[in-house]
């Protein structure tokens, strides 16, 4: 019986709030962005436990 790897989402809880703050920066409301940014990255990651559970 071969285990499979599981999928990496968590990267979007990473990468979601720095995208967002860089972003918010260049905008000038950082922290507002940051939020954004890690929802999306929340989202993101969910979107892909969801699929990976349904594949396996």
């Amino acid at each position: 019986m071969s285990k499979r790897t599981p999928a990496a989402g968590g990267i979007f809880l990473f990468l979601g709030p720095v995208i967002g703050a860089v972003h918010g920066i260049n905008v000038g409301q950082p922290i507002v962005w940051m939020l954004a940014g890690f929802a999306i990255g929340v989202a993101l990651a969910l979107a892909i436990w969801l699929w990976d559970r349904r594949r396996g």
